[in-house]
C-alpha cells in the first residue's frame, strides 16, 4: 500500500472501525441479487424476485437517509444497533417465507424492513472526517473508502451468487445478513473513534438537504445511479445476445476494476483548485465514457469500455465527499452523505426498469442509449447547479464553513483526533 494510505492508519483504531465498516458494507452488494437468485430459484418469478430487490433499494432510499439523521443527533451507537436489529428482524423472517412459501405480501413487507439497513460507508466517512477535517489526509480517506466500496461490488454478487447457486438458495441473504451483524456490532463498539453527536445543535434545525448545494449533488446523483442501474441490466441482456451470459459478472466487474484503479490513484494526487470544478469536470467524463457503449459490436470491446468508463467514477464521488463537507454542516454530515446514496439508489431503480423497457422495446444494443441519455442530464444538472456549489449554503447558526472551520471566518480548526 502506499504511504498515503498508510499514513491514514498511524492513528489507533483507524485499521479497526475501517475493516468493520467493509463488512458491513458487503450486503449492500449482496443481498439485492441475493434477493433476486434466491427468489428466482425457488420460485421460477422473475418478476417477484425482481420487485422484492427493488422494494429494498426503494425502503433504503427512504429509511437510510432518517437514520443517519438521528445518528447525527444521538450517535452511532445508540442508533445503528436499533436499526440494524430491525433489518436483521426481517431478514429472518424473508428467509423462512421464501423456503416455505408464505404469502407474497410477507416477502415486501420483509423486504421493507430490510431496507432499514444503516449505511456503513456514510458512518465511516464521518469517522475519517472528525480525525482528518481541514486535512490533506481526508481526501486520501474518502480515496480509500471509494476503493472498498468498489471491492465489494466487485466481489460481493459473486459470493452472493455463488453460494445460493452452489450451496442453497438462501444462502447469499443469510452471508450478507452476517456480514451486517458483524460491521455493525464490531463498528458500534469502537467508541474512541465515534464522531461526536449534536443534539442541541440539530434538535429542530431541519434536514439537511435543505443546502441548496446538496440539492444539486443529489439531483446529480440520480442521473448516475441511472447509469449504473442501466448499464448493470443493459450489459446482462448484451451478454446473453452474444451467447456468453455468464461473462456478464467479468464484464461487470471491469467496471468496478476501472473506477477500483482510479480510486488509488486519485488519492496520491493533491489539488490545489475549487473542488467544485474537479467535480464538473468528472460528471463530464462519466458523460462522455457513456457515447462509446453505444458502439460496441462484442464482448472484448464492451470490457475495455467499461473499464475506461469506471475510470471516472471514484474521483467524481470522491470530490463529490469533499463538497459535502463544505455544504452541510458538521451537524448533519452523515445524514448529507447519505443523501447522495440516497439519490443514486432511486437512480438505479430508475436505470434498472428503463433499461429493461428499451431492451424488450428495441434489444440490448440499443439499451445503452439508457445510460448516455441519463449521462447528458447529469451534465445539464451539473452546469445549472454548479453556481450553487461555488458558495457554502447560508444556515440557521452561521454558514457551514463556520460550522466546519471555527467561530471566524478563515479560521481553521486543528483535526481532532479521537
Amino acid at each position: 500500500m502506499p504511504s498515503p494510505y498508510r499514513a491514514l492508519f498511524a492513528v489507533p483504531g483507524t485499521k479497526a472501525f475501517s475493516t468493520a465498516g467493509f463488512l458491513g458494507r458487503m450486503p449492500l452488494s449482496m443481498m439485492g441479487i441475493g434477493v433476486v437468485t434466491m427468489i428466482s430459484q425457488l420460485t421460477g418469478r422473475y418478476g417477484l424476485a425482481g420487485a422484492l430487490s427493488a422494494t429494498i433499494a426503494l425502503a433504503a432510499a427512504v429509511a437510510g437517509p432518517q437514520v443517519s439523521r438521528l445518528v447525527d443527533r444521538y450517535g452511532q451507537r445508540r442508533v445503528l444497533r436499533p436499526a440494524t436489529l430491525v433489518s436483521l428482524t426481517a431478514a429472518a423472517v424473508l428467509l423462512p417465507a421464501a423456503h416455505y412459501g408464505w404469502p407474497d405480501w410477507v416477502l415486501f413487507v420483509a423486504c421493507v424492513g430490510i431496507g432499514c439497513v444503516p449505511s456503513l460507508g456514510a458512518m465511516v466517512r464521518a469517522r475519517w472526517a472528525a480525525l482528518y477535517r481541514g486535512t490533506p489526509q481526508l481526501h486520501t480517506a474518502y480515496s480509500f473508502e471509494s476503493v472498498v466500496d468498489e471491492v465489494c461490488f466487485i466481489f460481493g454478487p459473486i459470493i452472493s451468487i455463488g453460494l445460493s447457486t452452489a450451496w442453497f438458495p438462501e444462502a447469499g441473504p443469510l452471508l450478507a445478513a452476517c456480514f451486517l451483524a458483524t460491521g455493525v456490532f464490531w463498528l458500534t463498539s469502537q467508541r474512541a473513534t465515534e464522531p461526536e453527536p449534536h443534539p442541541r445543535e440539530d434538535k429542530g434545525g431541519g434536514t439537511a438537504l435543505a443546502s441548496r448545494g446538496l440539492q444539486v449533488l443529489v439531483a446529480t446523483f440520480v442521473a448516475t445511479g441511472t447509469i449504473f442501474g442501466a448499464i448493470d441490466v443493459v450489459t446482462v441482456a448484451f451478454a446473453e445476445e452474444e451467447g456468453h451470459k455468464a461473462a456478464a459478472s467479468l464484464v461487470l466487474a471491469l467496471y468496478a476494476a476501472g473506477s477500483c484503479t482510479a480510486a488509488m490513484v486519485f488519492g496520491l494526487l493533491r489539488f490545489a483548485g475549487p473542488p467544485e470544478r474537479r467535480w464538473l469536470l468528472g460528471v463530464c467524463a462519466m458523460a462522455v465514457s457513456m457515447i462509446p457503449l453505444l458502439l460496441v459490436g462484442n464482448l472484448l470491446f464492451l470490457a475495455a469500455a467499461l473499464f475506461v468508463a469506471g475510470l471516472s467514477i471514484a474521483p467524481t464521488m470522491i470530490t463529490t465527499m469533499s463538497l459535502i463537507d463544505q455544504h452541510v454542516p458538521r451537524t448533519q454530515l452523515t445524514e448529507g452523505m447519505t443523501w447522495v446514496s440516497t439519490g443514486l439508489a432511486v437512480g438505479v431503480a430508475l436505470g434498472s426498469s428503463a433499461g429493461g423497457w428499451v431492451i424488450d422495446a428495441f434489444g440490448a444494443r440499443a439499451g445503452y442509449g439508457v445510460p448516455a441519455v441519463a449521462g447528458a442530464v447529469a451534465v445539464a444538472v451539473g452546469f445549472l447547479g454548479y453556481r450553487r456549489l461555488k458558495r457554502p449554503a447560508q444556515r440557521r447558526g452561521g454558514t457551514v464553513a463556520q460550522h466546519t472551520h471555527g467561530k471566524r471566518d478563515g479560521e481553521r480548526e486543528e483535526p481532532h483526533m479521537a
